[in-house]
């Protein structure tokens, strides 16, 4: 039951993070839809975690490059997404205000991805396997 509460409320982080990503866009005083490009980060960003953790085998208790590595490519990503709506804010592409939204957004949908990973990530009764 407890995988159950956490499911949802990490669905009802998503879809907060994802109003705030389109009010950044559809609010009639920004009208500008070039902030939906980080939707392609919020794809990306578990992807090298999830290779690796495919690859590697979690019985050695040390740290192992594959999995620096996918850390490495992950903040990336993440990164990644919280500077393209400043580079579109400083050519004027989008407001301020619209930059604004979608950086809340994006702190909501990580902190979201990264809840899901803490919650299914580790390999006991329950896991993010059984979905």
């Amino acid at each position: 039951m407890a995988g159950i509460k956490a499911l949802i409320s990490l669905s009802f982080g998503g879809a907060i993070g994802l109003m705030f990503l389109m009010l950044g866009c559809a609010l009639p005083i920004y009208n500008q839809y070039w902030p939906l490009f980080v939707l392609f980060f919020y794809i990306l960003s578990p992807i090298p975690y999830c290779i690796a953790r495919r690859l590697v085998d979690d019985t050695d208790a040390m740290s192992n490059a594959c999995k620096e590595l996918a850390i490495f490519l992950t903040t990336g990503i993440v990164v990644s997404a919280f500077g393209l709506p400043v580079v579109f804010a400083r050519a004027h592409l989008i407001e301020w205000g619209a930059c604004a939204l979608v950086f809340t957004g994006n702190t909501v949908i990580f902190a979201t991805i990264l809840g899901f990973f803490l919650v299914f990530g580790s390999n006991d009764d329950f896991s993010w396997q059984q979905w």
